[in-house]
């Protein structure tokens, strides 16, 4: 298993740019692995955070994986829930459980936080590319540019240690990169200082999710992916105001990459797992 992890990890990190595959030297080999392991043995309330703020939209590099897991994680018999801010929870609302987390500041959001940490009370909590607090207090996009007013403090679940933490990043300024903090130093990103207990790194964020799943088909010998469908979830992203976080445009991509690339890395990882 741990070799087939880090073949996993050599898939999701194809066709990268922004510099994932130099940092995976510095992260233990067998990522996916443990990730997946965590959501085993911590069955129960899943929070699931995701939704990176674009031009008063969000980007569709978070919410394919995010939604591709939330299935994936009510078949296991997990409670899935998703925990986001406007506009992205407003959405998601209509067809998902969903707990919407507000816009506040740091005093306004912790109390917030605390009080649903009591009443959901989760087993596991995911981030899947939600924007991570850095060093001068600020939320920063890919473009080094300040989106502080557009985050809601979904590191805060994180900071308390109420049960176990994976987060899915792809560009160093994401919660849970803090991991990395020390490396990303040498990169083009004002990186994120919110720590994880499982990082997975991936050349687009979702496919880090995918790798997770891969996993948990191997484990279960069962194709879990049959429960997901990256097409019509962008398809049904991009009709609810959901942008391409690099080019900022509606079109079904992700990261800049058509939607037809990961979903062969899909077909990669099955092809892995059931040759």
């Amino acid at each position: 298993m741990y070799r087939l992890s880090n073949q996993i990890e050599e898939v999701i990190l194809q066709h990268g740019t922004r510099g994932m595959s130099q940092l995976r030297q510095h992260m233990q080999p067998g990522y996916c692995e443990r990730a997946a392991q965590l959501i085993l043995e911590n069955r129960g309330v899943t929070l699931v955070g995701t939704g990176f703020p674009v031009s008063g939209s969000f980007e569709s590099d978070g919410p394919i994986g995010a939604i591709a897991l939330y299935r994936v994680l009510e078949h296991l018999g997990h409670h899935p829930l998703f925990v986001c801010a406007p506009p992205i929870s407003r959405i998601l609302a209509r067809d998902f459980e969903t707990h919407e987390l507000p816009i506040a500041d740091w005093d306004e959001s912790r109390p917030i936080v605390q009080q649903a940490l009591e009443e959901l009370n989760p087993s596991l909590v995911v981030s899947v590319e939600r924007p991570g607090i850095t060093a001068d207090g600020r939320y920063y996009n890919m473009r080094n540019e300040d989106i502080t007013h557009f985050a809601a403090k979904y590191d805060l679940f994180f900071e308390s240690e109420w049960c176990p933490t994976i987060a899915f990043g792809d560009g160093g300024n994401e919660i849970g990169m803090g991991n990395l903090y020390d490396a990303l130093g040498e990169m083009d990103i004002i990186p994120s200082v919110t720590c994880c207990d499982e990082l997975v790194i991936a050349t687009v964020s979702n496919w880090g999710v995918y790798g997770v799943l891969a996993i948990l088909s191997k484990r279960l010998e069962e194709d879990v992916f049959e429960f997901i469908d990256p097409k019509a979830t962008i398809e049904y992203l991009v009709a609810n105001g959901c942008v391409d976080g690099v080019t900022m445009r509606l079109e079904h991509t992700e990261d800049g990459f058509p939607i037809t690339i990961g979903i062969e890395i899909i077909q990669q990882l099955r092809k892995l797992i059931f040759p």
